[in-house]
């Protein structure tokens, strides 16, 4: 049975919503349950390298049969379609720095929190990102859906911060930075990604062979000696799969996939719109299924970073069709292979 294209690019952005929505509830449902933060990331790169390593090497093997008598394309370990340098530094920051930064934030903050500071901010963050390393400009327009998000930030950031120093021993500030750290993180990926043009399956397999090949011996070697602390052998078995299949092969993988089709059929800025009701229904199902409250600063704070994402792109979408040229940076490298997740 064979589906139309747009079947196909409708099925992806459902798909894609709908993981990168869960990815921010589940995570928050498991912060405090058998595994520590740092053993989900254990068990986010292991699944993922279960599909992306043999792939990787299937990659590199065929660009290796095709290439011309003399012509070594590069790779690492014969598993990354990329050399050491660029796999390496794309797998730390969109690699290991995301996932640790994210899943420790949920350890401290609300779901609806990281609604906010993690999708929310990622237009902002990656904006700030290309101004410093790309030299890019930012037109008076495209500020104001900027300063919107900015000020959304702020609404939430700033009454964590205020609750802290009103109420000793509060811990939600550290959540937050840790969110917005791991919305840096992932900025600096996406300029990364636009500035060495790299393939959205060649920089999500890169990312997972640095992630696995680096961060499992280290984590290990770390939990043996007790530096840090682990609960994989304790935990279920149930959760060890479900956080394997869920945070590996879903986030990374299959939001990757349905992302990448997504982007072909919709375009990059009605992609960002539609990614846009990621924050609000992520924080809504923070309220029905973890039974958390919205305050008013987490409504206004998810209201202005909608505006904010929405504005922007509808402006670029308008002045792309006017001048017939590529959709900017908020649209084009906000999320270029996965999530945010």
């Amino acid at each position: 049975m064979r589906f139309s294209p747009k079947t196909v690019g409708v099925l992806a952005a459902v798909v894609t919503v709908a993981i990168w929505t869960s990815f921010i509830v589940i995570a928050r449902a498991t912060a405090h349950r058998g595994l520590t933060p740092l053993d989900i990331c254990l068990l986010r790169f292991a699944g993922a390298a279960l599909v992306l390593l043999p792939w990787g090497a299937w990659l590199v093997w065929k660009r290796a049969r095709d290439a011309a008598p003399g012509v070594a394309p590069p790779s690492w370990l014969g598993l990354s379609p990329l050399g050491f340098k660029l796999t390496a530094l794309i797998g730390m920051v969109g690699g290991v720095g995301y996932a640790c930064l994210a899943y420790s934030g949920f350890y401290f903050a609300p779901a609806a929190h990281a609604s906010v500071l993690l999708p929310g901010t990622l237009p902002l963050s990656t904006t700030l990102m290309a101004v410093l390393i790309l030299k890019d400009r930012v037109t008076p327009v495209r500020a104001i859906g900027l300063g919107l998000i900015f000020l959304g930030d702020v609404l939430v950031g700033g009454a964590s911060l205020l609750q802290a120093w009103l109420q000793p021993g509060s811990e939600v500030w550290k959540g937050d930075l840790l969110f917005l750290s791991a919305s840096t993180c992932w900025a600096v990926y996406s300029v990364l990604v636009r500035k060495h043009a790299l393939q959205a399956v060649q920089a999500t397999i890169a990312i997972s062979v640095f992630a696995f090949l680096a961060y499992v011996p280290a984590y290990s070697l770390l939990a043996y000696s007790g530096a840090i602390a682990s609960k994989l052998a304790t935990a279920p078995w149930g959760e060890i799969v479900f956080q394997m299949m869920f945070q590996g092969m879903g986030s990374v993988v299959i939001s990757g996939i349905t992302f990448t089709k997504m982007v072909q059929h919709f375009g990059p800025v009605r992609s960002t719109m539609i990614t846009a009701v990621v924050p609000g229904l992520s924080a809504l199902g923070a309220v029905i299924f973890l039974g958390e409250p919205l305050h008013w600063n987490l409504l206004a704070g998810l209201a202005l970073v909608t505006v904010g994402i929405v504005f922007g792109v509808r402006v670029q979408a308008r002045r792309a069709v006017a001048s017939a040229i590529a959709p900017d940076l908020i649209a084009a490298d906000a999320r270029p292979t996965r999530a945010k997740a």
